[in-house]
């Protein structure tokens, strides 16, 4: 009888074991807008920004862990519509067809505007050359500037060359037009060939990592004219005003179909402390953040 009550017992311990196991394995795989663990895929053209964003809300939120890859536009989409990642940080909003996929599955795409960049055109700063016009860069990549210069991009799969091909209306790129791999890339090349033009993103000119800040320094941006405007810089009131001709609006895109992570990181890109990052960046926040001032007698 004792060995029997003994066993049962043990048995006892194992099955309370094994329930308190599964409810702390289920607790740990919780999420909430502001708790757990995510992962969430972000355009590597907007490292500096949303990295900065992301260091400041993990601060915040200490029990809020989100796992960010960095991937050129075109890798971003594939995951998101392949279903291995269900939120996504990009300079643009989906298409029709894209946000069809999820529309026939019965999932509400939410997206959350945080900021404007910009695609900067930017070349060494002792270069003479220092404007261009939107009619002279479509000539440019349909083969034909006059003025012989090598341009240099991120990837062939990035959100710039997409967004460049949608304002020339080229499919391919001249042989004057070479393809990197990254933001850092062009920057470092074009402080090796400062005769030569860049284009990135803003917002790696505006906030650079430390290792290419060196190289930023020696740069300078091409201010661009459009067809019925005036030569302009990327700087951050032109970005807020559109008064810059290349200009993008930066999203949160979250198909999770639910509040989860991703939905408290939208909210706080949107909110005071998110505005008031792109605000100190250099780029232009959706909305312009609250001052209080004081008066004293």
């Amino acid at each position: 009888m004792i060995k029997k009550s003994v066993i049962n017992v043990f048995l006892l311990l194992l099955i309370v074991n094994s329930f308190l196991s599964s409810c702390n394995e289920q607790s740990s795989k919780e999420e909430s807008i502001t708790y757990g663990e995510s992962k969430l895929l972000a355009d590597e053209s907007l490292y500096p920004i949303v990295d900065d964003e992301y260091q400041i809300f993990a601060n915040n939120y200490k029990r809020a862990t989100i796992e960010i890859t960095y991937l050129p536009e075109q890798d971003v989409l594939v995951n998101l519509l392949n279903d291995s990642i269900s939120v996504a940080i990009l300079p643009r909003t989906l298409s029709k067809s894209e946000a069809s996929h999820f529309e026939n599955k019965k999932i509400i795409v939410r997206s959350t505007k945080f900021a404007t960049d910009g695609v900067a055109l930017v070349t060494g700063k002792n270069n003479t050359d220092s404007l261009i016009t939107i009619e002279e860069l479509k000539e440019v990549f349909k083969g034909n500037d006059k003025k012989g210069r090598t341009f240099v991009f991120d990837n062939p799969k990035s959100s710039t060359v997409s967004y460049l091909m949608q304002i020339t209306g080229v499919k391919e790129f001249p042989k004057n037009v070479y393809a990197l791999k990254t933001n850092k890339e062009v920057i470092e090349y074009v402080n090796n060939n400062p005769n030569s033009v860049g284009i990135v993103s803003v917002a790696w000119m505006k906030r650079p990592t430390p290792d290419i800040a060196p190289a930023v320094e020696n740069l300078k941006f091409l201010s661009v004219k459009s067809e019925t405007g005036s030569y302009e810089k990327p700087t951050q009131s032109n970005l807020k005003l559109n008064k810059y001709p290349l200009v993008r609006d930066l999203y949160l895109i979250n198909c999770q179909g639910r509040a989860g992570l991703g939905t408290g990181f939208a909210s706080f890109l949107a909110g005071e402390i998110g505005q008031r990052i792109i605000l100190k960046s250099g780029l232009a926040p959706d909305s312009l953040p609250s001052r209080q001032i004081k008066f004293r007698n």
